[in-house]
């Protein structure tokens, strides 16, 4: 039996924009904050902020045309730390435009947003999505003549590609052994993303003529996160689904292979995680990792929480390992206790 044969019905135009809002704090009184005119599907659009909680997103509608587009408007909050979309906070709203007309969202209060994880450095980040659903055009040459003049470019997706690529293991050239367990990989995609691996795999080092590395010193799990990352710039293991212990210590031993592999940004990336995520159990294990892999604002936040909490920090497993591993660290810390921490 054949595949029965799929029409679309419609079709559609589509733009994903990204906002950052610096100096959130001080926008409370702002009338609104507007964007820059897009096109999309043939039509001008152009959106609105409104900081002080009215009405968090408001899309307009200043085309001429008389008929107006049938469209929807939807906005959500962006991660901070990932840098991916939270659609837990999505609002979507559809409506006929006309010249001259928009539509509004409340995307969240602002007492909310001021003190949920999506402000950070007074920055808060929104994506919204414009979709405007297109007319059929009645022929062939009226289809190429709209096609030519409203070229839509799609948006780019080299790390949905890279990902692929990782994730097929199609043209990979090179093996790691990680704790017994075999990952495949791309020499050319590893060296441009890690000087370290440009000078194992591309210099005089003895990896350079092995097609099989072996990893000392690492989980599985934290090698194959790595790779993600270096592949698609994204760390999906730290987002949302993660929580607690658990996404500290993966945020802890990708802090350790970061560093490990010169990838500065997902080290950066893993230290915002675990300074969001930090407690008494956790804290001096982070404060180890940090005198040992040169994170100084890390520790510094580390030595305050900690001198914060002593008594029930230095009551942890955490805190022994700390003793054992890192006895300078105790010195500093009774230093600053005896001068008074500040």
């Amino acid at each position: 039996m054949q595949n029965a044969a799929c029409i679309d019905l419609t079709t559609a135009a589509r733009s994903v924009q990204r906002f950052r809002i610096n100096g959130f704090t001080a926008t409370k009184e702002s009338l609104g904050l507007p964007s820059r005119a897009c096109s999309v599907g043939g039509h001008s659009w152009r959106i609105e902020f409104d900081p002080d909680g009215r009405n968090s997103g408001h899309v307009y509608f200043g085309d001429p045309w008389a008929h107006g587009a049938a469209a929807s408007f939807s906005c959500c909050l962006v991660d901070p730390v990932s840098m991916a979309p939270d659609p837990s906070t999505g609002k979507l709203a559809s409506s006929s435009f006309y010249k001259n007309s928009g539509l509004n969202i409340a995307l969240m209060a602002r007492s909310d947003l001021e003190a949920s994880k999506y402000l950070k450095d007074d920055c808060v980040i929104v994506q919204c999505v414009i979709t405007v659903l297109l007319a059929e055009p009645k022929d062939a040459t009226t289809a190429a003549a709209a096609a030519y003049a409203s070229p839509r470019v799609p948006s780019a997706d080299l790390h949905q590609q890279l990902g692929d690529l990782l994730r097929s293991g199609t043209g990979a050239d090179i093996t790691f052994i990680v704790a017994g367990e075999s990952v495949t990989a791309h020499r050319s995609v590893l060296a441009a993303r890690s000087p370290v691996f440009m000078a194992e795999l591309f210099g005089d080092m003895k990896e350079k003529a092995s097609q099989c590395v072996e990893i000392e010193d690492m989980e599985a799990e934290v090698f194959r996160a790595m790779l993600r990352f270096i592949y698609t710039d994204t760390v999906p293991e730290l987002g949302n689904k993660m929580k607690g212990e658990q996404a500290t210590a993966m945020a802890q031993h990708l802090l350790e292979a970061a560093d490990r592999y010169g990838l500065k940004r997902l080290k950066k990336i893993c230290v915002e995680k675990i300074c969001t995520t930090m407690n008494v159990d956790t804290v001096a294990t982070t404060l180890a990792l940090a005198e040992q892999h040169g994170c100084s604002k890390l520790k510094a936040r580390c030595m305050k929480f900690t001198l914060a909490n002593l008594s029930a920090v230095s009551a942890t497993e955490g805190y022994k390992h700390l003793e054992a591993s890192c006895p300078s660290v105790l010195t500093e810390l009774l230093k600053l206790m005896l001068e008074g921490y500040k």
